[in-house]
């Protein structure tokens, strides 16, 4: 709908109406608002009430807005066609019609309105899907493979490792009763083809297997040759080759099938993946500073007392890149150094360990503020290897963070404390994933940090938390303090509401010396 819709009157005339789009408060046009009444706001029979519980504040008045736009033109059709101009029996039958196809209108603009509303609030409220949970499983579904199944048949040990344990236990049962079944069949043919079935036997009669007269006993048969039970009441004759030759068979396949369906459950409950659900990563990670230098760290821990053996962590951005040609990859992989050149990335995991990336020019992190990392989209795909000290196999954790879950200018809490009492470290692992935010800690990103100049921001020291209070945190003197921010506090607005190119460009290049930061300062958060 345009921003003004003007209707000729019934009778042909020149006259016309104007309707000016009303604000999304509700309140009713301007030119109606004298006339309108408290019985003008009453919802009508055709159409909802414009206020609805448990609905949003912006679809209410997106509802109170259409009741107002609509109740206006229905008065100015009623006003129009009560006019004083003559008008004939067709031309009060035509406005009538208009009235009556406006109103058509008005509740199909309605309609489409509150559904293009709906799709945009949608389209808003979107949230990034992680790729891995934070389970370590992975959000990913195949489909539309050529013969599957024969592939996955092809593999069959590890495919019945895969499936799940019920199923698991059903293939058990399912394959040991087939088997009994199968082989009383065979018991009970021999038994028939040898006359051991038969209610007239010769005097001197040696049946194939004692005791068999039909389908029950052939079945006791079969499971007590299977498992070797031996009651003694059941037995085959020497007479009879072929029982010999079946007894054989079936012991050697009952061997065959026990043996495959204990390897399979010893397998499903020695996997590694176990080893993996007491292995810990942190909910949050930080972005802060070590050593002057901007860093991404999170926590990884272990559980058990049994050590993880040649534990190493390894770390993957997953986020999208268009290249020069156009080409758009949804999912390109960028690695994450998490030390491996000095050596950081290998863990003695007997503690919790706080795992670094130093944020430098190579890492995709050097060009993201603290307001960019609102606006990103992306997921941090950490991996924890290593391998088990009672199995010797290799397990892997793993989890992700969204930037929604990397908290800006914070620290991982202290949990290890040394008791006097017993001369032990205690790990309290309910400040595993706790973490304090950092007064005064730069927002700006470790590009412009570097830009700025070290010498431009007080050190921050942390200790020990035992020795941490904001007291003891103080600033060289109120001057230095007032020149950490902008002089002009209309141009620390502007900054910081434009984009990171754009402060780029507006500041210029930094200058050494204590008016480095008057063109370009980094914004600095005060809590």
């Amino acid at each position: 709908m345009s921003g003004s819709d003007s209707t000729r009157s019934p009778s042909g005339g020149g006259r016309a109406f104007s309707v000016q789009p009303v604000a999304s408060s509700g309140s009713p046009p301007a030119a109606a608002a004298a006339s309108t009444k408290a019985d003008d706001l009453k919802p009508l029979p055709n159409l909802p009430h414009y206020t609805v519980t448990g609905a949003s504040q912006a679809d209410n008045r997106l509802r109170q807005f259409a009741h107002n736009l609509f109740m206006f033109r229905r008065k100015s059709a009623d006003g129009l066609e009560n006019d004083s101009v003559p008008m004939d029996g067709a031309g009060r039958a035509a406005g009538n019609a208009d009235t009556g196809a406006a109103a058509a209108t008005s509740r199909r603009r309605l309609a489409v309105s509150t559904k293009s509303w709906r799709d945009m609030k949608a389209k808003s409220t979107r949230r990034y899907k992680r790729l891995v949970f934070k389970n370590g499983e992975c959000n990913i579904s195949h489909y539309n493979i050529k013969k599957r199944k024969r592939r996955f048949l092809a593999d069959i040990f590890t495919t019945l490792v895969d499936i799940k344990w019920r199923y698991a236990l059903l293939l058990f049962t399912v394959g040991f009763i087939a088997s009994w079944l199968f082989f009383s069949l065979f018991w009970l043919l021999i038994c028939f083809s040898h006359g051991d079935l038969d209610e007239k036997k010769p005097k001197n009669f040696v049946p194939c297997v004692e005791n068999v007269n039909g389908f029950t006993d052939a079945l006791l048969f079969s499971i007590e040759t299977q498992h070797t039970i031996g009651y003694g009441f059941r037995y085959p004759s020497d007479r009879c080759p072929e029982a010999v030759l079946m007894v054989m068979v079936q012991s050697c396949f009952g061997v065959i099938i026990q043996a495959l369906m204990t390897g399979l459950v010893f397998a499903k409950l020695s996997r590694p993946k176990k080893r993996a659900e007491t292995l810990m990563f942190s909910k949050n990670a930080v972005i802060c500073k070590r050593d002057g230098q901007m860093v991404l760290l999170f926590r990884v821990g272990d559980m058990r007392k049994s050590q993880l053996l040649e534990a190493h962590v390894r770390g993957i951005l997953i986020k999208k890149r268009i290249t020069r040609e156009g080409e758009v990859l949804p999912l390109e992989q960028f690695d994450i150094d998490l030390g491996y050149g000095e050596g950081y990335d290998r863990l003695f995991l007997v503690w919790p360990i706080i795992v670094e990336h130093k944020i430098t020019k190579d890492s995709p992190f050097w060009e993201i503020s603290s307001g960019d990392l609102l606006s990103e989209q992306f997921e941090l795909i950490v991996i924890l290897e290593g391998i088990i000290e009672s199995t010797g196999m290799t397990t892997q954790a793993r989890s992700s963070y969204l930037p929604s879950e990397i908290r800006w200018g914070h620290r991982f809490e202290r949990l290890i404390t040394y008791q006097k009492d017993n001369g032990e470290y205690q790990i309290n692992y309910e400040k595993f994933h706790a973490t304090r935010e950092i007064p005064r800690f730069p927002r700006c990103s470790a590009k412009d940090l570097a830009d700025l100049g070290e010498e431009n921001f007080p050190y921050q020291g942390m200790i020990d938390d035992d020795q941490y209070s904001l007291a003891s945190r103080t600033v060289t003197s109120a001057s230095n303090l007032h020149s950490m921010i902008l002089p002009k506090q209309q141009s620390t607005r502007d900054q910081e509401s434009a984009p990171l190119h754009q402060r780029k460009s507006a500041g210029g290049a930094s200058t050494s010396g204590a008016g480095a930061h008057s063109d370009f300062a980094c914004p600095i958060s005060l809590a």
